[in-house]
């Protein structure tokens, strides 16, 4: 593994709205919100918006009466992408490693840098329109604390260890990335409030109540670059599609719709990187706060669709009739167990599955006329959602990014 004397993190500020301002200039310097989930929900805010009190994941009915004077689009992650893939290309051009973490966050190996941060800030902001926050360090987890605390549009480079020292006595555990909720609550109920009290507790015992993940976050913050970039993903060891279906709904019909929608896009998936898969899961969440969650372990790996659905559909009716009406508001269907297409030994008999001629009839249609052109007619109880060009395509059919 290759150490980096000095680690970069680069993070778009409000990335959705600011790619919405690049386009139509006169939502520059006015509230604006992002809509998801059908237009029900927002799913990024500028900070003129954020200080009228509006959240992320908060119903449009909710935000609008808290600022009447906003402006509400819907999302477009094929735009998203193109702004995306541009800052991707003006921070290689600076950096021999560079790690597409997420359509907004990159990490990248800041030792060669010829520039001060604040140049490389000022280039983005010129080339890509989107106003970004930089941290750099000796680790990219110190570097990504040092971006989120100068946010919005600021820069901190720090790399003396007792400025950093000094620098993580103020800041909370929860804002490390990879400190959810739980992790928290165990380390307050130990007295470590602080990062700077993270890594004043022993090693060993972080491991023991965090696992690995928490001890590497141990040294990260002791300036020691332990968590690599990753200028490639690794393989999946799962594929999910899925996600918020708008409404809550008790309709078993619109509820099969979503999952087969979602087993479509699952098949693109394992198709494109050309695995099979050995267990397929389903998880639900529904409104009263809560999660399900069951599976189907296949005979042999599997990527051929019917007996994909045919799993699903047995999921499908499980949760029908444990969840008893229960208002569901996500779905996912999750590829476990993956094997590379090949790799796996199979009988004489068995067909060449995703092959069939329906199968490539399918594909050949979609990639010629469209992405949905031709699809199961049990989605269409979904019309609605096709019909809307902002739903055909989302955040995670965007490839290569190493956080999901």
């Amino acid at each position: 593994m290759k150490t980096h004397e000095l680690i970069g993190h680069v993070d778009s500020d409000c990335f959705y709205v600011s790619a919405e301002r690049v386009r139509h200039e006169h939502l520059r310097h006015i509230p604006v919100g992002v809509l998801g989930n059908q237009g029900a929900c927002v799913i990024a805010k500028s900070y003129e918006l954020k200080a009228r009190g509006v959240k992320t994941g908060m119903p449009i009915w909710d935000a609008a009466p808290l600022c009447p004077d906003a402006v509400f689009v819907k999302r477009d992650f094929r735009w998203y992408e193109v702004l995306s893939r541009k800052l991707l290309g003006v921070i290689r051009s600076v950096s021999p490693q560079v790690e597409y973490y997420s359509i907004d966050e990159m990490f990248f190996d800041a030792s060669a840098l010829r520039e001060p941060a604040e140049s490389l800030q000022q280039r983005i902001l010129q080339e890509v329109g989107i106003p970004v926050s930089i941290g750099i360090s000796r680790s990219r987890t110190l570097a990504k604390l040092m971006s989120d605390v100068r946010k919005p549009f600021g820069c901190c480079t720090i790399t003396e260890k007792e400025e950093i020292e000094n620098f993580i006595h103020l800041q909370p555990v929860e804002e490390l990335c990879g400190i959810g909720s739980r992790s928290t609550r165990k380390l307050h109920q130990h007295g470590i409030r602080t990062c700077w009290q993270f890594t004043q507790a022993n090693r060993h015992f972080i491991r023991k109540l965090l696992t690995i993940k928490g001890e590497a976050l141990w040294w990260e913050l002791q300036g020691e670059a332990v968590i690599p970039i990753l200028t490639e993903r690794k393989k999946h060891k799962a594929i999910a599609r899925g996600g918020s279906i708008g409404r809550p709904s008790t309709d078993r019909e619109r509820l099969w719709a979503w999952t087969v929608r979602d087993a479509e896009r699952l098949i693109e998936e394992l198709d494109f990187h050309r695995v099979l898969v050995g267990e397929l899961v389903m998880k639900l969440s529904y409104k009263t706060a809560g999660d399900w969650s069951r599976s189907v372990r296949f005979a042999s790996p599997t990527c051929d669709f019917d007996k994909l659905l045919e799993a699903a559909h047995r999921l499908h009716l499980v949760a029908c009739l444990e969840l008893q009406g229960q208002a569901v508001t996500h779905i996912d269907l999750i590829a476990e167990r993956l094997c590379d297409r090949g790799a796996e030994q199979r009988s004489l008999f068995e067909a060449d599955e995703g092959n069939s001629s329906i199968a490539q009839l399918k594909r050949a249609t979609n990639e010629k006329l469209g992405r949905f052109a031709l699809r199961s007619a049990a989605t269409l109880p979904l019309t609605d959602i096709y019909n809307d060009e902002a739903f055909n395509y989302d955040v995670c059919d965007i490839r290569d990014k190493t956080c999901f």
